[in-house]
């Protein structure tokens, strides 16, 4: 799995959120946290003030996300996972983003990632579930790569 603290970085960069936003999304997650604890899971592995951002943390940020792209969910509120996978970060990062499959599809294709509508939804399925697949840190790490690179609109290909 991708570390926490990398994608909170990529996010952060994609979505170019300053540390106020970075508290708000956490609070949203229902998480109080400073701006030195932000900045300390945001610095890199080989800064001695490196902080390693937690499961729960994390969690609440990613819920946090989905609460500032989409708004508070009608009734009863998820839980917390009691584990946090590839396939739970992409899920939530699919969802606060509102993304249909072939969105997500034309994402990956941006980052060089070709994969099947068949393959996609196999990792958002149950772990139960005969056609669920891992999700691997390359197909992740793919789509917050397609993220970062904005689209290609037509006018932009005339010039």
């Amino acid at each position: 799995m991708l570390q926490s603290n990398d994608i909170l970085r990529r996010i952060r960069y994609i979505f170019e959120l300053d540390d106020s936003k970075m508290i708000e999304i956490f609070a949203h997650g229902g998480l109080v946290v400073t701006r030195a604890q932000v900045s300390d899971w945001l610095k890199k592995e080989d800064d001695p003030a490196y902080q390693a951002c937690g499961r729960a943390e994390f969690t609440a940020f990613l819920n946090g996300l989905i609460i500032e792209k989409r708004g508070v969910k009608e009734g009863a509120q998820p839980p917390v996972q009691e584990e946090l996978n590839n396939n739970i970060i992409f899920r939530k990062l699919k969802i606060a983003l509102n993304l249909q499959a072939d969105e997500v599809l034309a994402i990956l294709k941006r980052s060089g990632f070709g994969l099947s509508k068949h393959e996609l939804s196999a990792f958002f399925r149950k772990p139960g579930h005969k056609h669920y697949r891992e999700c691997k840190d390359q197909a992740l790490r793919s789509f917050l790569k397609g993220l970062q690179s904005k689209p290609e609109t037509p006018a932009a290909t005339k010039e």
